[in-house]
């Protein structure tokens, strides 16, 4: 089978899922919406385990383990996330064996060489990778940030595409205007507003990113080398964004200076822990192997 039409791979994204009846060998294009990467694969896509969706955001007792306060500035909380026995193979190759983790931190960082199984777990929290055995227990809205702006960005201008989340979710257009410019505002870049995407730099492009899923309301959000195309002082301008969010975050990273403020860092190799610690003890014990 051909690539998958524009148009099966848009309700796909629209809907969440990826369709296991269609076939991607030979497909190579890239389309994402909201940090959902419907990616080229060379296999038809596995059924999977689907993750089981924590509560809503609990608004009166508070009993759960991470505040929240989103973009509409009302705290909450949600519960902490869990990985049970998680198991995954890509390619014939394990990538997890019965890995299991709790997660109540308000800022992961995911530290470890290529393929140790960084990126394979963020895609697995955020769904677009199906467990083959276990049990993943995450939000209902969960945000990814790719290391790639330009695969993320869907509209012609800034406005456009903060409010299509909102839009999308039924919120009028004029009201979701006023949410996006009260979002750029309080980051400071509400000279952005009318600007077309495509004239933004690398570090505007990610900071729309991550404003974008933001907006939608998500309850989490991923990150994946979110730094590694931008200068040092872009670098540090969406560190300090990124240190203010309202939500939990986790990132994973080759730059350990970006996660010297993390609550926990998880050090994998081969698709284990080899470590689980502070920032401070796992940090100076990465950088003297």
């Amino acid at each position: 089978a051909g690539c998958p039409s524009a148009a099966a791979l848009a309700t796909a994204a629209s809907s969440r899922t990826i369709p296991s009846t269609i076939e991607y060998s030979e497909c190579i294009r890239r389309w994402t919406k909201r940090g959902e990467l419907m990616s080229s694969i060379h296999l038809v896509p596995r059924v999977g385990l689907e993750p089981t969706r924590l509560a809503a955001p609990d608004f009166e007792s508070g009993a759960s383990t991470s505040s929240t306060t989103p973009a509409s500035g009302k705290t909450f909380s949600i519960p902490a996330m869990e990985l049970l026995r998680i198991s995954l193979k890509r390619d014939q190759t394990n990538v997890f064996q019965s890995l299991s983790l709790t997660l109540p931190e308000r800022r992961i960082g995911l530290i470890g060489p290529n393929g140790s199984g960084k990126s394979s777990l963020l895609r697995l929290i955020k769904g677009i990778l199906k467990p083959d055995a276990g049990e993943l227990r995450v939000p209902n809205r969960v945000g990814f940030v790719f290391q790639n702006p330009d695969h993320q960005l869907l509209f012609p201008t800034v406005m456009e595409e903060l409010c299509f989340g909102l839009i999308d979710q039924g919120v009028s257009k004029l009201e979701a205007e006023q949410k996006a410019g009260a979002l750029l505002a309080q980051y400071n870049l509400l000279q952005l507003k009318d600007k077309a995407t495509h004239e933004l730099s690398d570090g505007q492009k990610q900071l729309l990113c991550i404003l974008s899923v933001l907006l939608d309301g998500a309850e989490l959000l991923l990150f994946d080398e979110p730094c590694s195309s931008l200068d040092r002082k872009t670098t540090e301008f969406v560190m300090q964004v990124i240190a203010g969010l309202p939500i939990p975050v986790m990132m994973a990273t080759h730059d350990l200076r970006l996660l010297k403020d993390f609550d926990r860092i998880i050090w994998l190799e081969s698709g284990a822990v080899l470590h689980d610690g502070t920032a401070q003890t796992l940090i100076a014990a990465y950088e003297a192997q």
